[in-house]
């Protein structure tokens, strides 16, 4: 009976044991359970908050893809617009060109006849010197070459219409100044200090015939006028281009 007893108390002690050995064992699988657990928590919610992020970014980027759809669309109508623009710039561009190339003709023609206008001037100041002598009275005056001489050289006291007989030498050689440059305009001008133009006028008129009936210059080319010489008197025959010719041309080259 005491063996029996012995045996059972060691029984137990071992079952005892061993529960207490089963226990341990259940509750360090279970804090090993728990701590997997709880890795596993921690990854699957990084994995919620990376899926999270990549949705976002999945968002943005296609946000940005739209964004840059709509951007290559705008810039594929904005070279659309600008190759027509370019085309209709291209067409305006020549267009003015040629306007230019034609406006540079016509100025050049302005240029050449302003040119030969002042050539003709010297021309005409040189002949003027050389025909009626060093000392003549001449000079330049606004593209004009201007030949005068005092009005009592050729009317006693500057009055009368009747011009002189010395004086008919210098008309002579006017004429022949007028007749070497024939494309210039003539105008004769007399100037008194009375304010008689009716008078002045008749002497400008009496000198024009001479050149004209005696001596052959074309009357075509003459103007005689009587003007208000304010505090001198003198007779002036007035070489000038031919400014109507001159404005026709550039009229003409106008509506080129």
């Amino acid at each position: 009976m005491k063996r029996f007893l012995i045996c059972s108390t060691l029984f137990f002690i071992g079952i005892n044991t061993v529960q207490a050995q089963k226990k341990s064992e259940l509750i360090e699988q279970n804090q090993e359970l728990k701590f997997k657990l709880d890795s596993i928590s921690k990854m699957v919610s990084t994995s919620q908050r990376n899926e999270k992020l990549a949705n976002q970014r999945s968002d943005e980027y296609q946000s940005q893809v739209t964004e840059l759809q709509d951007a290559n669309a705008t810039l594929m109508k904005n070279l659309n617009s600008f190759a027509a623009l370019s085309s209709q710039n291209s067409e305006n561009i020549n267009k003015t060109m040629a306007v230019l190339e034609r406006k540079e003709k016509q100025l050049k023609g302005v240029t050449d006849a302003v040119a030969s206008n002042d050539s003709t001037a010297v021309v005409i100041l040189t002949n003027a010197k050389q025909v009626l002598g060093e000392n003549v009275k001449v000079g330049v005056t606004d593209g004009s070459v201007v030949i005068s001489e005092k009005l009592d050289f050729f009317f006693t006291d500057g009055v009368g219409i009747n011009p002189s007989g010395e004086s008919r030498t210098w008309i002579e050689n006017v004429a022949k100044v007028a007749n070497a440059n024939p494309k210039s305009v003539i105008t004769v001008a007399s100037l008194n200090i009375t304010g008689e133009m009716n008078v002045a006028l008749q002497q400008a008129t009496a000198i024009a015939s001479i050149l004209i009936k005696d001596f052959g210059v074309n009357g075509e080319r003459i103007v005689a006028v009587g003007e208000d010489g304010g505090l001198r008197e003198s007779l002036q025959i007035k070489f000038q281009p031919d400014y109507k010719a001159f404005y026709d041309m550039a009229k003409g080259d106008a509506k080129n």
